[in-house]
Order: structure tokens, then C-alpha cells, then sequence
């Protein structure tokens, strides 16, 4: 008579594990890139803020005297910090640069994300970036 089970040899279980550590290998990624585009829309915003805000620092005297809307940079700048430090999500992991002219105003944000699950997977990785760019002008009524 013969034994039920004998010539299993444990394949099915180890294909399982391996069916197991894939899938967490691949939640871990959708997580991880799900955080990144939070992160983004949660920047982009910000910035999309901060130039909104540094756009309306027209020159006064300049549109005055001479009828040209364009923006007083020092007052496009500090209006543009001025929201950034004013938004609540704003911190000092937040890496921001501030580039104002007469015609244009761009606000350019950075931060790192770390890894959640993936952190267990790759360990030596290097935590990823997200940047946005935000461009602004002033322009005339049509």
C-alpha cells in the first residue's frame, strides 16, 4: 500500500514563498509610487501658489510712468517666500528657489521621499526625488 503524500518534494510551497515575496515586492513599489505622486500634486501646488502670489507684485511706478506691466522682482520674491513659509505642508525638508524678473517669475520646489516597503527589498537605495516647476507672467487684459 501506498503513503497519500510521499512524493511531494516541497516545490509548491517554495514557488508560494516566491509568489508571496513578488507580491510584496510589487505593493511596495505601488505604495512607494503612490507616495512620490502625492508628493508631487502636494508640491506642484505649492508652487503653482507661490507664483500666483509673486505674479501680482507689478511694478507700480514702471506701469505708471510708462504704461509697461511687468513685476518688481524683490516684491515677486519675497511674496513668493511669503506663501511657501505661510503654507502649512511648508518645512525645511522642502528645497525651494525663487526666480523673479521684470517678465517672469518661476518657483522651482524639491523634496525626497524615502522609501516605505521598498526600504525592506533595497535597503542601500537612495531615497527618490520629486521636483516641480512653476512659470508665471504677467500679462495684459485682451
Amino acid at each position: 500500500m501506498r503513503r497519500v503524500g510521499t512524493g511531494e518534494r516541497g516545490s509548491v510551497t517554495i514557488w508560494i514563498l516566491g509568489l508571496c515575496i513578488g507580491l510584496l515586492f510589487l505593493g511596495g513599489l505601488s505604495i512607494d509610487l503612490w507616495r512620490a505622486f502625492t508628493e508631487r500634486r502636494l508640491l506642484a501646488g505649492m508652487a503653482d501658489g507661490a507664483t500666483v502670489a509673486a505674479a501680482t507684485a507689478l511694478d507700480r511706478a514702471e506701469f505708471r510712468d510708462n504704461a509697461l506691466i511687468q513685476l518688481d522682482p524683490a516684491q515677486a520674491n519675497d511674496r513668493a517666500f511669503e506663501y511657501l513659509v505661510s503654507h502649512p505642508e511648508w518645512g525645511s525638508d522642502v528645497d525651494a528657489t525663487v526666480n523673479a524678473t521684470a517678465g517672469f517669475v518661476t518657483v522651482v520646489l524639491q523634496r525626497e521621499v524615502e522609501f516605505t516597503l521598498l526600504r525592506v527589498l533595497l535597503p542601500n537605495e537612495d531615497p527618490f526625488t520629486v521636483t516641480v516647476r512653476s512659470l508665471a507672467n504677467p500679462a495684459p487684459n485682451p
